[in-house]
């Protein structure tokens, strides 16, 4: 097989800025050998090159993915898949032929429901007694916010009328104060002494399925934004990377962030801090990185458990005295945000609401003040809400913007279950992409799969045009939220191999680099910008080596249907 690769006859996007027009890109053992105007290419000087006519096509960098969770998204594509669901009787039919073709199993676990399938976003117990003949069963939401619980599994966990609601979550009642089936946030924990765990080898197999799935979609590299604990009956995703690892099934670079738990104390930063030693010794090749932590700061609008400024409204437009929930109080935010600072660890936090933005911003201002520039590197992911004054805080504390852009458009969920219990003008700051460009913010870009599809493309192409392929919805938050193609993609590429470590090596196309890389088509760069949807990966390879090429057959028709209907199908963190 070639060792050399020579690239030509099409754009070359290098990670930044408008793409290369007119240059070939050469890759030898592995790396970017060169980059240079095709006018000084002479392919009689790669005689055993494989030669690679892009025939108007684009070469970018691999996409990275900043905030994702591989290893449960495959376990869910191997289990009751919801995903596919339209509508609340699509989703209880996928369980029902579940049911029927695994009667073996004495639980259904799974997700991919959609809360705007069901009244107030709450699916009741009920359905899923009748599609399994009262077996107990335990779906995640697709935003793993929620867990939808039948009947055998809420008697099985022992909880009832009496029982109360977790300080971090809240159960769905009946009249009589029994659980409805819904339980919201840490309200799901309630479950974790009867649901069967993850065996090692399914998570193995979730891994390996993910991997595929996502290098299909160009992505070579990802930070994981949960390793370190066990989560929804899923073990530890950790041990399957590091099995994939010593089999040499990785193929692609994973950064792991390491799970703060909410209950424990600032003895963690010494337990993280020696992970992420082991994991640099077992790995020089940085396959493997443990040098993230993951802080929940708050909980999801559309269950009202974002941490907000401003309190939600009700049903009838008036406020509650309901805030949301900042899952840890501030002041210890900052003691353990500067303690993982001052350890050399990076902090990834989940804030959603602008309270908890806020919050976030408020820790990483003291980390900053009492250790100076630490080149840290901390992201805060998913922005729904920022509050005006914060957008101008990312760039002078360093803070990087995390973005899920496949989010920021109006779709049934948010306009259903979030915009409505908001205060006035709140639908002009949702996810305020735009703002935080002009106030000179770092963006990386992550999708949160199995929450939302994990194709770059897609959120590209929200993320330009504010709206679904084929929306008739107005732009969210306005058109200057927009932001342009070339800051996406370098999003996409440059700026998660930033938030990776990475970008020594990934993220861009110059010499000296790892030859990760894709090839797409038609060139976005070519289309009109409502078009841009219709773009999809066509080959994928990593550190040299082609490891994906796309159905020939199925080409870009497909990827319009499948793309437009992903986006506008997912809704939620």
């Amino acid at each position: 097989m070639a060792s050399e690769f020579v690239f030509y006859g099409g754009l070359v996007f290098t990670g930044s800025g408008a793409p290369l027009e007119a240059h070939a890109v050469v890759v030898r053992d592995g790396r970017i050998a060169a980059v240079l105007p095709e006018t000084e290419l002479d392919l009689e000087a790669f005689p055993d090159a494989n030669r690679i006519h892009l025939d108007g096509a684009l070469l970018s960098p691999g996409f990275q993915d900043a905030h994702i969770h591989p290893v449960g998204g495959g376990i869910e594509l191997l289990q009751c898949n919801l995903s596919d669901a339209e509508s609340a009787d699509e989703a209880v039919e996928l369980i029902r032929s579940y049911a029927q073709a695994n009667p073996e199993q004495e639980w259904i676990l799974g997700g991919g429901w959609s809360m705007d399938h069901f009244p107030g976003g709450n699916p009741p117990r009920g359905l899923l007694d009748e599609a399994t003949g009262g077996r107990p069963v335990l779906l995640q939401s697709r935003d793993h916010h929620s867990t939808w619980a039948s009947t055998a599994a809420i008697e099985r966990a022992g909880i009832s009328a009496e029982t109360p609601d977790p300080d971090d979550g809240r159960i769905v009642r009946e009249a009589d104060g029994f659980p409805a089936g819904t339980f919201h946030e840490g309200a799901g924990d309630l479950f974790a002494s009867v649901r069967p765990a993850t065996s090692p080898d399914l998570a193995y197999q979730g891994l390996l399925r993910a991997q595929e799935e996502l290098i299909a979609l160009g992505i070579t590299g990802w930070q994981d934004a949960m390793v370190g604990a066990d989560s929804g009956g899923i073990s530890d995703p950790l041990a399957a990377y590091e099995r994939a690892a010593a089999d040499g099934r990785l193929l692609v670079h994973v950064v792991g962030a390491q799970w703060w738990l909410r209950d424990g104390g600032i003895e963690q930063v010494a337990r993280m801090t020696e992970r992420r030693e082991q994991a640099a010794a077992a790995h020089p090749d940085r396959r493997i990185d443990l040098g993230t932590t993951k802080i929940m700061v708050d909980g999801v609008a559309e269950n009202q458990t974002a941490a907000m400024l401003t309190p939600y409204r009700d049903a009838s437009g008036h406020d509650t005295c309901n805030h949301g929930l900042s899952f840890i109080d501030p002041a210890m935010l900052r003691e353990y945000v500067t303690a993982l600072d001052a350890a050399g660890q990076q902090v990834h936090m989940h804030a959603l609401g602008d309270r908890a933005v806020r919050e976030a911003l408020d820790a990483l201002q003291v980390a900053r003040d009492e250790n100076g520039d630490t080149d840290g590197r901390h992201h805060l992911a998913h922005l729904q809400v920022v509050a005006p004054d914060d957008t101008a805080r990312f760039a002078p504390l360093g803070a990087i913007a995390n973005i899920q852009a496949l989010w920021a458009t109006h779709e049934d969920q948010l306009d259903d279950l979030t915009l409505p219990f908001l205060q006035d003008g709140q639908v002009d700051r949702q996810y305020p992409f735009g703002d935080l460009v002009r106030a000179r913010a770092r963006l990386a870009a992550g999708s949160d799969w199995p929450v939302s599809t994990a194709d770059p493309l897609a959120a590209i192409h929200v993320a330009v045009n504010r709206a679904y392929p084929g929306s008739e919805r107005p732009p969210l938050g306005g058109a200057h939220q927009r932001i342009d193609l070339e800051t996406a993609f370098a999003a996409y590429t440059s700026g998660s191999a930033y938030v990776n470590r990475r970008d020594d090596d990934t993220g861009s196309i110059r010499e000296g680099y790892l030859a990760n890389l894709v090839v797409i088509e038609p060139n976005p760069f070519r289309l009109p910008i409502d078009e841009l949807h219709r773009a999809r990966v066509t080959s994928t390879w990593i550190e040299g080596r082609r490891v994906h090429t796309a159905e020939p057959a199925t080409a870009s028709a497909t990827a319009s249907v499948t793309t437009a209907s992903d986006t506008h199908r997912t809704e939620s963190r």
